[in-house]
């Protein structure tokens, strides 16, 4: 079976390379320059005919003789090919021969698809025939319409059929034509009559009504005519030039009484000037009076950053191209491919930060999934860490190879935020990652994302990222526009942000420090969040409005009333730098309340951009993945952690520091990350920091947990009849859970759930904490009598 495997595949390569019929483009450009010259020629020699065949007609014998000179304009050629072509042949219909010539060298030399160009020549073929034929009848006296083909048709036809037989199988032919060609149905025909009758019927009104204006003694028409004619001249008032500057009145004065005129006026203007437009009078009004409601006035001499506060990085004159390295590398990945027998039509190379993009067109006939398979030797060859081979690329006709440069460009923030692309992007929440491969500034909006997942190895440029990510807004943003949630668990990443607190950052109202470092305060947080997402939509919907930005245009315009409870809405963003250790110490509560974020909270502002160094499937479950549609994966370890992240492969052969790949749930493109310094951060932030804030951070919203047990001290005599044995159960167990006394004491959660916090009122358990069980404060059963009895003296 193996040998004839093995034969069978030199035979399929030779017979999949051999094609004789097989025209180059050069070739096809030469031939259809030909054609259509040559059909230009053709058409003044046969139009030329007409005027000196009869001169030419004497000297067709004589052609040999150079001498002799012909009238046509293209002298003897032309003469002789008209002769055969026009006279002996189809006549006057000959000329549908240069057309058929002159598109097809069109078809050739633009390289166009020739799946149409078959039915044109059998369409133009027909018609010759059939015209030929036509003049031949019609023009019996003159040969030269029809030539001699129709001549002898018509006669050939006529000896058999008779002359009407020939007209009859004429008409054949033109109803045919008409019919498959031009798609002409009976219907269409009497629709045609039918508009042309009603134009010939109105003209006919209008004449008659110019008459009656003429002669108004004699025009005591009856208010029936009279009524028909408004009808028409209303329809066709275009056509009638004495009636544009006083029609609506006539038309009035006619058809309604002048009392009902006035009270339908009347009627008109109390419905324009009803009650839906009072709010709005009343917004304009407002809006005359003290302008826009405008959020930033609080912080009205609120200074952005400057540009000057970020370092340049790496060269200052752009991406430096090293001729000798893309020629070196242009050879060995063309040597490489000739070795497996992949031949290359194209090769181009686009030069970016980091990485060059080799893009190449095969030859016809070679499998995508061939070059695929050679990356590893592509890489072998080129020496070189971090060869990604993209077949194709989405959009384009070509294969890409992307390999890193030697010398790699850094990216600096600098050059990033100093871009006319960021400067001039209208984003809601604008981020400028990078530069792509091609050396362009990657700007996206975070509100449209709407959420961010982010992953990659430790030391890939994650930190870097979320600091790019930062500034970003920093730099476009107004204090009063955008507001931070930060949860740093490494407790050292985000500690720069602390001295824009009262500008940027939102933080629980009992907290003291607003970058979160505490899980229990992150459970607390996403909570508080999730309520902060139910007032935002209740706001919403009390507004009548669909997502944010409506709203707060809206609450700007003066239209919602801060009576109500309506207030302009910052956006809010929550960044988590480590989310692989949250999942392992809270696990489920912190999960759900992401994942109700991530699902609702993107109509209201609330936008989330969560890191990882661990893509694995226990810490990004489906349930996030499926709300987080823009993810970036820098440096990872393994396929499967690219797969995970990107749904992709790719992400493992990336070089690292700062190389990343963004995809917003359909193609993949690879940036280079701009680089933003600790010490640049600290600057941003103390610069600032240093200007006038608000007098605290941004509040969210309080958040008591359901579990966490209450401070009210329970009455003896409300307490649960089950109290003591449940007390009982607790003390010898020494586990304090709800859980525990449905089990022993077979009760409901909710029942259950009460005597838990009877039991923290009496002292016997202590308050909640998470996913552990509450700790219990009596040691023994004698202690819990003592307790017990206590109370009761």
């Amino acid at each position: 079976m193996a040998k004839k495997a093995s034969k069978s595949k030199p035979k399929a390569t030779s017979t999949s390379k051999k094609n004789p019929f097989r025209i180059s483009k050069q070739n096809k450009i030469i031939l259809g320059s030909l054609l259509v010259l040559f059909s230009i020629a053709l058409f003044f020699s046969f139009v030329s005919f007409y005027f000196t065949w009869e001169h030419d007609q004497s000297l067709l014998s004589e052609f040999k003789n150079r001498n002799e000179e012909a009238k046509n304009l293209l002298n003897k050629f032309g003469a002789s090919i008209s002769h055969f072509f026009v006279y002996k042949g189809f006549g006057i219909a000959t000329l549908i021969i240069p057309f058929l010539l002159c598109l097809t060298g069109i078809y050739m030399f633009l390289g166009l698809d020739k799946k149409g160009l078959t039915k044109k020549w059998i369409w133009g073929l027909l018609f010759l025939i059939w015209f030929s034929v036509a003049f031949g009848f019609f023009a019996d006296e003159s040969p030269l319409l029809g030539g001699l083909v129709g001549y002898e048709m018509n006669d050939f036809l006529q000896d058999y059929t008779g002359t009407i037989g020939v007209l009859l199988l004429l008409l054949f032919g033109l109803v045919f034509i008409l019919v498959r060609l031009f798609n002409v149905t009976p219907e269409g025909i009497a629709e045609y009559f039918k508009s042309k009758r009603k134009e010939l019927s109105t003209d006919f009104k209008i004449t008659k009504k110019k008459d009656s204006e003429v002669n108004e003694e004699d025009t005591l028409v009856s208010s029936e005519d009279e009524e028909q004619i408004l009808v028409d001249t209303y329809t066709h008032k275009e056509e009638i030039p004495h009636l544009h500057k006083e029609e609506e009145k006539k038309d009035f004065e006619v058809n309604i009484p002048k009392e009902q005129e006035e009270e339908e006026l009347a009627m008109e203007v109390e419905q324009i000037v009803e009650e839906p437009e009072e709010i709005d009078v009343l917004a304009s009004k407002l809006v005359d009076d003290f302008g826009e409601f405008d959020p930033t006035l609080e912080l009205g001499n609120y200074k952005f950053p400057t540009i000057d506060l970020l370092d340049v990085h790496g060269v200052t004159g752009g991406i430096t191209i090293n001729q000798e390295e893309l020629e070196e590398n242009k050879n060995k990945i063309v040597e490489t491919l000739k070795n497996y027998k992949i031949g290359i039509a194209q090769i181009k190379a686009t030069i970016g930060p980091t990485v060059t993009l080799y893009e190449i067109v095969p030859e016809a006939g070679i499998r995508i999934s061939k070059i695929k398979n050679l990356e590893d030797d592509i890489a072998l060859s080129l020496a070189a860490l971090g060869i990604r081979i993209i077949a194709p690329i989405p959009g384009k006709g070509t294969i890409g190879i992307e390999v890193p440069n030697k010398n790699a460009t850094v990216v600096s923030m600098r050059s990033v935020i100093a871009s006319s692309k960021f400067q001039k992007a209208e984003m809601e929440l604008p981020i400028a990652f990078g530069k792509t491969i091609s050396n362009e500034t990657f700007v996206v909006d975070l509100a449209k994302m709407p959420h961010l997942l982010m992953a990659g190895a430790t030391g890939q440029g994650k930190s870097v990222g979320l600091n790019a990510v930062l500034t970003s807004l920093l730099y476009k943003k107004h204090p009063a526009e955008v507001k931070f949630i930060l949860v740093d668990p490494k407790k050292v990443e985000l500690t720069l942000y602390n001295k824009i607190e009262r500008h940027f950052l939102a933080k629980l109202p009992d907290s003291e420090e607003a970058i979160i470092t505490d899980n229990t305060k992150v459970i607390n947080t996403l909570n508080s969040l999730c309520i902060e997402m139910d007032n935002r939509y209740e706001l919403l919907k009390l507004a009548m409005v669909r997502n944010l930005k409506e709203y707060n245009t809206k609450f700007k315009a003066r239209k919602l009333n801060p009576n109500d409870g309506h207030k302009f809405l910052p956006y809010l963003v929550l960044v988590i730098d480590e989310f692989a250790d949250l999942i392992m110490t809270a696990g489920k509560e912190v999960e759900t309340p992401i994942a109700r974020l991530a699902q609702l909270a993107r109509a209201i502002g609330i936008h989330l951009i969560v890191a990882t160094q661990r893509p694995s499937v226990n810490v990004i479950t489906g349930i996030i993945k499926a709300n987080f549609p823009a993810r970036i994966a820098f440096r990872v370890t393994s396929k499967i952690d690219s797969r995970t992240i990107l749904d992709a492969q790719g992400a493992d052969q990336l070089i690292g520091r700062g190389d990343m790949l963004y995809t917003q749930g359909n193609d993949v493109t690879r940036i280079q990350c701009a680089f933003v310094d600790t010490p640049e951060v600290a600057k941003i932030t103390e610069y600032i920091g240093s200007q006038r804030a608000y007098p605290e951070a941004h509040e969210l919203p309080e958040y008591v947990g359901e579990d966490s047990g209450t401070s009210v001290d329970y009455d003896i005599e409300d307490r649960d009849k089950m109290f003591r044995e449940a007390a009982e159960v607790i003390v010898i167990a020494q586990q304090g859970s709800a859980s525990l006394i449905q089990r022993k004491l077979k009760l409901g959660y909710n029942r259950a759930g009460r005597i838990i916090d009877q039991l923290e009122a009496a002292g016997i358990v202590g308050p909640f904490e998470g996913s552990k069980a509450r700790q219990v404060l009596v040691p023994d059963m004698v202690s819990l009598q003592q307790l017990l009895d206590n109370e009761t003296h």
